[in-house]
């Protein structure tokens, strides 16, 4: 009787410890070799560290449990536990955070994560727009350029070329330009230049790396225009299963700071390529004059406008939105 006693409080231990253990699942769809991918690592490293070990991360990159577009509505349903999102990926779907992707409104990539974090979840349109998961962090490259097989220098270039938009506000800038989206997402970018679908790309400078675009792609137009800001969701059921203890734990990673500190390593990134092509003959890179960079800022109105028309169809006040989302770009240094 005392052995089984024994046993049987060894099993219960066994088993409170393996139940003590949550495996969080998370995918994203850019390769393992991108920078965002380490980054998203040590994040997840930090939260298995902060929970002493209760917390632990499967990551699964490069669409390996689902297609980029699908990541918002595999982590809704519970596919995954967390999902790497795009969310100008679904056109329309979002329209106030459609907002961040407009052109000539953020300078630098981890300052806007912050900045976006606080205006979009801190300012409760994430409740709105993405109330059936848990928001977590904002997740923007530095501002992306052209791209091409031959030069854009001018908005008025644009015209008539097939280009690969980051997302679908961009997509609609192209679309006013006269040119032609084609709207594939980033990992299968490279496909549709070396294919001829597409003549250019919108894209920042590290893609030329991490999408192997500097082969296909020989001339770069470096006016920064616009950000493709990804978002870090949770599954709510997920999150409400986990102890309060453990949920502070998600909470001191999901904040304003932790959405600037996760894109640094991007942004250092980027300026490393950018760097590289800067200093590599067999690419040409542009650098607009002023009158041309007045061209591409009043090119932009036509698409800020139908931003408008959007969020006020969805019941918000465009001005008022604009408003505080620039009031939180510049509250961080980083208004265009």
């Amino acid at each position: 009787m005392k052995r089984l006693l024994i046993l049987a409080a060894a099993l219960a231990a066994t088993t409170s410890a393996a139940s003590a253990e949550t495996t969080l699942r998370l995918s994203h769809w850019l390769p393992a070799t991108h920078p965002m991918h380490d980054s998203i690592v040590a994040w997840g490293k930090s939260i298995e560290e902060a929970s002493g070990g209760e917390l632990t991360m499967e990551i699964y990159p490069a669409q390996q449990l689902g297609a980029a577009p699908d990541h918002f509505d595999m982590t809704r349903d519970g596919i995954v536990d967390i999902g790497y999102v795009n969310p100008g990926y679904t056109a329309g779907r979002f329209p106030i955070y459609e907002l961040t992707g407009v052109p000539f409104e953020a300078n630098d990539g981890p300052k806007a994560g912050k900045a976006i974090h606080e205006f979009y979840k801190n300012g409760g349109y994430a409740e709105k727009e993405m109330g059936d998961v848990y928001f977590c962090l904002v997740n923007p490259h530095n501002p992306g350029r052209f791209h091409a097989n031959a030069p854009i220098k001018v908005p008025a270039d644009v015209k008539g070329k097939s280009v690969r938009p980051a997302h679908s506000t961009m997509a609609r800038y192209i679309n006013s330009l006269g040119g032609t989206s084609v709207q594939v997402p980033a990992p299968e970018a490279r496909d549709a230049i070396s294919k001829g679908t597409a003549d250019a790309v919108t894209f920042p400078y590290e893609a030329m790396k991490s999408f192997k675009m500097a082969d296909v792609v020989k001339f770069h137009n470096d006016l920064p225009l616009y950000l493709s800001s990804q978002v870090m969701l949770f599954n709510q059921n997920t999150y409400d299963g986990l102890t309060d203890a453990l949920k502070t734990v998600i909470d001191d990673h999901c904040t304003p700071e932790w959405s600037q500190k996760i894109s640094e390593g991007w942004s250092k990134y980027d300026n490393d390529v950018r760097q590289e092509i800067l200093a590599d003959p067999s690419h040409e890179v542009y650098e607009p004059t002023a009158e041309e960079v007045t061209l591409w800022r009043d090119s932009v109105k036509p698409t800020m406008e139908a931003w408008k028309a959007d969020a006020k169809k969805a019941g918000y006040d465009p001005d008022a939105v604009l408003g505080e989302y620039e009031k939180a770009l510049e509250a961080n240094g980083v208004k265009y």
